[in-house]
């Protein structure tokens, strides 16, 4: 019994193989799914961003609003004999608060649409589009920030005590300037949402993996750690990468499946 223990446990072990080498050969006579295909297939789960159409309805409302900001000014505040128009417009309210309530309800509108952008940023960098979500991490906040800072300076004009006139000339030159910094980082936004939508690229990870099988020399990935690079920011890519893969692996079982199906 004791020498035919270790004999049979060899047999079973040798069947077990030859069993499991079978399966895969069997796998491997299946139909193959080129690279392209699943490329392809991955592609067309590409989702835009439509952020960029409210930053065109955001920078044309900014733009009305630095206006019709320099109409009140003249004609309501500066008084060029238009006071009978302003009164029925505004009744009892002032022209300088006109302008300084305008200005809440901008910042507001801005507040909403940070609060908008950062939701579609979120979704891609969930999808694995690592790089533009770093790349536009800071962008998309300046127009938030320019007003808040804009609001700031509007506050110390009304409080600093000085006259109408003098007072007014510093509203209108602050909201100017806020106009010119805040309209291009919108428009440059504009560019790079729109020139990411009109690629349809697949996400960081596909785009390496392409890299790498048609190129001998291409560059190493960037998961890793390098010299230059900060052990925060090499933890925070990791971790985006981890919870993409999660999804992506999801994603590409379908894919594999209803491919698998049409060949």
């Amino acid at each position: 019994m004791d020498t035919n223990g270790p004999s049979h446990h060899r047999q079973a072990r040798t069947s077990v193989d030859m069993t499991r080498s079978m399966e895969e050969e069997s796998l491997l006579d299946g139909p193959l799914i080129s690279a392209d295909a699943l490329h392809s297939a991955i592609r067309k789960e590409f989702r835009s961003i439509p952020t960029h159409v409210h930053a065109f309805l955001l920078t044309l409302v900014h733009v009305l609003y630095v206006v019709a900001s320099v109409c009140v000014a003249v004609l309501c505040v500066l008084k060029f004999g238009q006071e009978e128009m302003c009164s029925r417009v505004f009744g009892n309210v002032p022209g300088e608060s006109a302008i300084v309530l305008g200005k809440v309800g901008l910042w507001l509108l801005v507040l909403v649409f940070t609060w908008f952008v950062q939701h579609h940023h979120n979704r891609a960098r969930r999808r694995g589009y690592l790089r533009f979500y770093r790349l536009m991490c800071r962008l998309k906040d300046l127009p938030f920030t320019i007003h808040s800072a804009g609001n700031v300076l509007v506050l110390i004009n009304l409080v600093a005590g000085l006259s109408q006139a003098v007072r007014i000339y510093l509203l209108l030159t602050i909201l100017g300037v806020e106009l010119l910094v805040v309209l291009s980082c919108l428009l440059f936004y504009i560019v790079k949402v729109h020139r990411f939508n009109s690629e349809r690229a697949a996400p960081d990870v596909s785009q390496e993996d392409r890299s790498h099988s048609y190129s001998v020399t291409s560059q190493p990935t960037e998961t890793g750690f390098r010299e230059g690079s900060s052990l925060e920011e090499v933890v925070e890519k990791q971790a985006d990468l981890i919870e993409y893969l999660k999804q992506h692996n999801t994603l590409l079982s379908t894919r594999l499946l209803s491919l698998t199906a049409q060949h």
